[in-house]
Formats: structure tokens, sequence, C-alpha cells
């Protein structure tokens, strides 16, 4: 099969499209994958740099990058009982072994669910990733609920720009921080305040949120220190941000105000996948794609998300739409 592998550790040149690598064969709880397309996140580059403290010791080479995933399922474990072949498919390839960027990848059958029925495969991959960390975020560590005040930081990016939506969906008050040119952009996504985060003094605009989301790849712990200031009593402050601990300051910020911080780790719940599809066949969640490239192209992909400027979600298209049978 085509995939893109790295074979050492690097820029986006390290990246290389391979015509001949072996198609994986799936364990008892996994699918086969027929992949029509996969996500670029973040986290792709950041692996194929080395990775950071966390992921590093997981990573070994060779490798497939990518881990979001829609596609067809080609093959079922014996053990998987949900999917036949011919569904139609998306979710998160199991990391780091069965990487996305490929024409097929073998999965973990509960990290994958059936397909919204009312987008593409192209746009069904922008979801499983960003969408389950903003899910994990909001309702597992942050304890959103419906009527609740949250500030979402980056909030125009993949991760931001679902939670926005899912905030909204579930009835929270959702105030948004991104760039001057993104916040007419929050406002069509259902953000009742939008705020530009250079200009505009959050802690004089934003008051008493029961939660802090922090969506941004920005890692400054004077920011957040800033920022602890906003919430209530109590409240809670979640960042997706997994490989930057809060240091004592803003800690001891959080005690004054007997709040929690919590670095939040994805979960690729099966479950969470399905009610994330409702929601999008339900109109509640739009998926903003920014630009499809095709796999030969995965270089310029992974240079455009390293500006750390992309409204939604960057996609790598693996085969066309209309090669489905």
């Amino acid at each position: 099969m085509k995939a893109v592998r790295i074979h050492a550790f690097g820029g986006p040149e390290v990246l290389q499209v391979e015509e001949n690598v072996a198609r994986p064969v799936p364990a008892a709880d996994e699918i086969l994958v027929k992949v029509y397309a996969s996500g670029v996140n973040p986290a792709d580059w950041v692996v194929r740099e080395g990775g950071n403290d966390v992921l590093r010791p997981y990573l070994t080479l060779p490798m497939i990058l990518g881990w979001d995933a829609a596609g067809i399922v080609e093959e079922v474990g014996s053990a998987v009982t949900e999917f036949q072949k011919g569904d139609a498919v998306y979710g998160e390839p199991s990391f780091p072994s069965a990487g996305s960027y490929a024409e097929y990848c073998a999965a973990k059958a509960n990290q994958f669910a059936h397909k919204p029925k009312s987008i593409s495969f192209n746009e069904a991959a922008g979801v499983p990733l960003a969408g389950l960390t903003a899910w994990t975020a909001l309702f597992e560590d942050g304890q959103l609920q419906a009527g609740q005040r949250v500030l979402i930081q980056g909030a125009a990016g993949g991760v931001g720009s679902l939670a926005v939506q899912f905030a909204k969906a579930k009835g929270a008050y959702v105030i948004g921080t991104a760039s001057a040119s993104n916040l007419e952009y929050l406002r069509q996504l259902g953000a009742d305040e939008a705020l530009d985060y250079r200009n505009q003094q959050m802690t004089e605009l934003a008051q008493s949120v029961d939660m802090v989301l922090e969506a941004s790849p920005l890692r400054d712990n004077a920011e957040r220190l800033r920022t602890v200031a906003v919430l209530k009593e109590g409240g809670i402050f979640v960042s997706v941000n997994l490989d930057f601990p809060f240091n004592e300051a803003v800690q001891a910020a959080l005690a004054a105000k007997h709040a929690t911080g919590k670095l939040s780790n994805n979960q690729p719940r099966q479950e969470w996948l399905t009610e994330m599809a409702q929601l999008i066949d339900a109109g509640q969640v739009q998926v903003v794609v920014s630009r499809v490239y095709p796999l030969e192209q995965v270089a310029d992909a992974h240079r455009e998300s390293e500006t750390r400027h992309v409204r939604g979600k960057l996609i790598l298209e693996i085969r066309k739409e209309a090669e489905q049978a």
C-alpha cells in the first residue's frame, strides 16, 4: 500500500511517500480501515520532529504518522461485533503504532464510530483527534454543564472551533479568544462573545467563568496567571498542552480561588464519537476544513500546520470519495 513514513526525526523533508508498505493485519479487537482521508494535526509534526517529553518514550522508527481517519471498513477482527465490512467510519487510530497517512490502517474498533452521514470523508477526517481532545477537556475533565460560562482560548483552531460548538450544543455560555481576523468566525460558530487575545484585556471583559479551556498552542505560565483572574471561586482551568505543567505561581493562584488545574489527555471513546456524529447530522456542529492536500503534498500540509494560524482543519486526501465502492 501507499503510505507516508518517516525513517528519521526532523523537518518536513523527512516525510517520505512510499509505494510498497505492508498492509496492516487487524488484531481480534481491531478493524482494518480503507482510508479516504486523514486529518493533519500539530501532534503529527511534533512527533515528526522527535516528540516532546510526554510523547518521546513511545516513538520508534520507521513510523507512519496520522491519528485522524475516515474511511470504509475493509476487514473486522474476530472479536468485533459493532462493525461490518463496508461500513463508513471515522475515528482515532491507535497511537503511536497505526498511523492514518496511509491507504489502510488498523485500529481498535472501540476508537471508531459510524461516520456522520451528512458530511464527506474529508470533513469527517477533521473531527476525531481535535473533537475528542475538546470533548475530553470540556466534559470529562472540565465537567462543563448547561448554563455555565466557559472561556476557550485558541477558539479558532482545530480543537477550539469544535470546543466552541460542543459547549454551545450542551447549553453553555461561550467566550472565545482569537486574533482580530477570526472574531467574526467565532461568532458564526456560535460563540456568545469573541475577544481579541492580542488587543483586549481579557480580565476586564471576561468575568466569573466556571471553566477555562486552554486550546491555544501558547505555552506561557504568565498568561495562565492572568487568566486565572477570570475564574470563579471553585472554577476549573483545563489545558490540552500535556507537555506544559502549571508552574508554582499558577498553582498558588488556583489554590487561592479554591480552583482546580488539570492537564487533559485525549480519550478516544466510541460513545463520544457517536454523540459528535449525532450533533453534526443534526446541524448543531459544522466541520470547518481550511484546506485539503493530496497525500503527495504532505510536507506542504505540515508546513502550513506549523504556522499555528490555521482556521479549522487541514486534511490529507488519501483517495477520492468517488472511489467509494
